[in-house]
């Protein structure tokens, strides 16, 4: 294996710029931003780095080759030249998961059986060995055909790095926390900031906001994949995890405080923050929108009943008009407010300052942001 490895962190469309600015922070090189994911280099320390700290991306993918396929005899060649027996032990499991656009292999489920062979006879050949067993470590393999160029990606996060650990449970339709850090980065939730949010549901806007306060790398409480893999030691492992300890800012100012019709949701939203470490800082209460004053200098990060959330477009719109008149009596430092609700504007009452669309997974919506351009 080589000892400077190009990594792929995908990311949700319109979020590629607050995932850059993160991945340059912890010391990768060679940053490349396209649509949907930012691509970089660096050692086996950056793997590890990457997926503790990154909060906006929801994976870190090994590239392990590019190459032209056309047909299957290509898409066979071109993964049997990479060196598994490198990579994966003889015994490992590694089950193939991919997707194509726009490319002559079209079927996913033949491209899946083409690499997995190919992967097989590679492995038997370096391993010297006719049976592969499948029965040690998970190695999860990844291609993407687009325009008949082909990726081979290994998946170094396990379960997507949205799973930060902290949320047991969610409300109907959760944002999340990948989207909700996004949010956070565009509210400039800084460590004295105060945020507050009218619809916190399970809480995840005010503990990603909390978390980004604090420097708290989101990663502290879960496990990675690439834990398990041989070319990522564990003192490397070790030596990020203390780091991102000891880069945590626990004297900051921060506060935030949340809100919800719904007395399960407070419950869940206050029990999650605990988890994150962050129940100190993050206060829960029942109340109705109806109710909201926004604090003097206080940020509000928010995602309003919507679509599933609430299923009544007049209702979200009833919602989101009493959300306006609390914000235009009491305004503060800003708010950034999450809707697919294309007439948000008209229905809160107001032309946003600036709007930034962003893709909730295949859901276009924005990102409607109010604030004092002069301050």
């Amino acid at each position: 294996m080589p000892t400077t490895y190009t990594l792929v962190a995908p990311c949700f469309f319109g979020t590629e710029s607050t995932l850059a600015f993160e991945v340059r922070r912890i010391g990768a090189q060679n940053v490349q931003v396209t649509d949907g994911r930012v691509i970089f280099e660096g050692d086996a320390s950056v793997i590890a780095a990457a997926n503790l700290n990154l909060r906006t991306a929801e994976r870190v993918l090994l590239l392990l080759k590019t190459w032209q396929a056309t047909t299957f005899d290509e898409l066979f060649d071109g993964v049997y030249s990479i060196p598994w027996e490198e990579i994966i032990p003889a015994d490992a499991q590694f089950p193939v998961k991919g997707s194509s656009l726009s490319s002559q292999l079209s079927s996913v489920p033949a491209c899946q059986s083409i690499v997995k062979k190919a992967v097989v006879k590679r492995l038997m050949a370096g391993h010297h060995t006719n049976t592969l067993p499948e029965t040690g470590k998970l190695y999860k393999l990844r291609f993407a055909l687009r325009k008949n160029t082909v990726e081979m990606m290994l998946d170094t996060s396990g379960d997507g790095l949205h799973k930060r650990g902290y949320r047991r449970n969610a409300t109907l339709a959760p944002i999340k926390e990948t989207l909700a850090a996004a949010i956070a980065d565009l509210g400039r939730v800084r460590r004295d900031t105060l945020v507050q949010d009218p619809f916190c549901g399970s809480g995840t806007l005010v503990i990603e906001a909390a978390q980004k306060a604090l420097n708290i790398a989101p990663g502290l409480r879960r496990r990675f994949a690439a834990e398990q893999f041989d070319f990522v030691p564990a003192e490397v492992w070790r030596a990020e995890r203390a780091k991102a300890i000891e880069q945590a800012k626990p004297d900051a100012a921060f506060e935030g405080f949340g809100y919800d019709i719904d007395p399960a949701a407070v419950a869940l939203a206050t029990a999650n923050a605990k988890l994150a470490g962050v129940g100190d800082r993050c206060h829960f209460e029942v109340a109705d929108v109806k109710d909201f004053v926004p604090r003097d200098g206080a940020t509000v990060l928010t995602n309003p009943p919507y679509g599933e959330r609430l299923g009544d477009a007049a209702e979200a719109a009833a919602l989101a008009a009493v959300l306006g008149k609390a914000w235009h009596a009491h305004p503060g430092a800003g708010l950034y407010a999450i809707t697919a609700d294309a007439d948000f504007e008209k229905h809160f009452g107001g032309k946003a300052t600036k709007r930034r669309k962003i893709y909730n997974g295949m859901i276009p919506c924005q990102v409607y942001m109010y604030f004092d351009r002069k301050k």
